[in-house]
């Protein structure tokens, strides 16, 4: 998979908890889930979860702090697929 097939990937995943459309339509590597899409930090716990379950991968607590914002999230599902 490559990292643009992840990103488009990801975008579904945060699209239901998303609550500025506009930053999901402009989704980047540097869109941060908080200050950008405004995802509540209960709704990123889903957000995780639902990658997990997407992606087929287990995402630990250490991994789980470093997923602020698309790039990193991509980051730690790439280093999780490697596995």
């Amino acid at each position: 998979m490559d990292r643009q097939e992840a990103i488009e990937k990801l975008k579904v995943i945060v699209k239901p908890y998303v609550k500025n459309e506009e930053a999901l339509n402009n989704l980047t590597e540097d869109t941060d889930f908080i200050n950008d899409l405004n995802i509540n930090s209960a709704n990123l716990v889903d957000v995780i979860l639902d990658v997990e379950e997407v992606f087929d991968i287990e995402i630990d607590a250490d991994s789980m702090e470093k997923m602020r914002d698309v790039k990193s999230a991509i980051a730690v599902i790439e280093e999780k697929l490697a596995l």
